[in-house]
């Protein structure tokens, strides 16, 4: 009897392992349900339901961000609290921002849902585009959260956003977390950049952050040398406390032992003929305690004018307790600006 070949007895095996792997694999089901990626920033049901209930459900959209090549904004769409979808309602479009825009939005979706928050990285490429994508998700985001009544870490914290305020050297805005009556949390969302700005950011925004939590109100010290943004900071820290809810701690605090029945509120800014006048006032057990303007004439002899005028006008309100305040000699049209934020803020107190 003849013995096989060695090379025969190779092949023949080869065949059948062959032969084998095509049988398993005609076994295997025609889809895979957990292999479909979403794309454009979607995350497939079966990761959507596995968020914790109680969370926010729906739709969110962030505030519109505008950039140097037009306006983002963001449109969230939330289950059981998590991002289960993002999407670009506005980007920058028109002659090259299309392409950049095609190419950066959908991966700037895609980074959302993966990161379930706005620390995602820029796309390359679309420095402005992914800087305003960022600032409106974490708006939609603060949105979420103080519609689900429920920050990170805590049940009871809320997140809230400063309005932007415009200084000589750029913007300024400023978002703080607030638990337990408390401020836990300061970033500035938005300071001055570009030149010597970046210096005097990096330098000053962590002591204004640190002195905010420390102070747990807007009465921090400006920082040597940031006097603008020091500025800007601490007005947009007080619109973010004025936001929160009567007893959230977001009004007034550190007024002594009558601080929890304190109550800070910013008047409408009035229009003047020398420029704006706005007034912020605190009142306790139907009081005026302090009155202050955080917003003024300035420039030229309006300096002078405002320096002069402004703390008066402060001393007769908390004096009178209301806006029948008179003018000061001089300051006619500050005076009248003054007396309309006084009332405009009073109203909101309900005084």
């Amino acid at each position: 009897m003849r013995k096989s070949h060695p090379v025969r007895r190779a092949v023949l095996a080869g065949a059948a392992t062959v032969s084998g792997i095509v049988l398993l694999l005609s076994m295997k089901p025609a889809s895979d349900p957990g292999g479909a990626q979403a794309a454009g920033g979607q995350v497939p049901p079966a990761a959507a339901g596995q968020a914790p209930q109680g969370g926010v459900n729906g739709a969110v959209t962030g505030d519109a961000q505008q950039t140097q090549y037009g306006p983002v904004q963001v449109r969230l769409t939330m289950s059981g609290g998590k991002i289960t979808q993002a999407e670009a309602v506005q980007a920058p479009k028109g002659g090259r921002s299309d392409q950049i825009t095609a190419s950066s939005v959908p991966r700037l979706n895609q980074a959302a849902v993966a990161a379930q928050n706005a620390e995602i990285d820029a796309v390359s490429g679309a420095t402005y585009t992914s800087a305003g994508y960022k600032k409106s998700l974490q708006s939609a985001l603060d949105k979420a959260k103080a519609a689900g009544g429920a920050a990170q870490g805590s049940g009871n914290a809320q997140t809230l956003t400063g309005d932007v305020t415009q200084t000589q050297y750029g913007p300024v805005q400023v978002r703080v977390t607030v638990a337990g009556g408390k401020i836990t949390k300061a970033e500035a969302v938005q300071a001055p950049k570009g030149g010597r700005s970046d210096q005097i950011t990096s330098s000053s925004v962590p002591r204004l952050n640190q002195a905010a939590v420390a102070a747990g109100n807007a009465q921090i010290d400006a920082v040597s040398g940031a006097t603008y943004t020091s500025a800007g900071y601490k007005k947009s820290l007080q619109s973010a406390l004025d936001k929160a809810p009567a007893g959230g701690g977001g009004a007034a605090q550190g007024s002594g032992a009558g601080g929890a029945q304190a109550k800070t509120v910013t008047g409408t800014a009035a229009q003047t003929q020398y420029g704006p006048v706005q007034v912020r006032i605190t009142v306790a057990g139907g009081k005026i305690t302090k009155a202050e303007a955080v917003q003024a004439p300035k420039g030229g002899r309006s300096d002078q004018i405002t320096s002069s005028s402004v703390p008066r006008l402060n001393q007769a309100a908390v004096a009178a307790g209301n806006a029948q305040i008179d003018a000061v000699s001089g300051a006619t049209y500050t005076s009248a600006g003054y007396k309309q934020s006084l009332q405009s803020a009073l109203d909101q107190a309900g005084g």
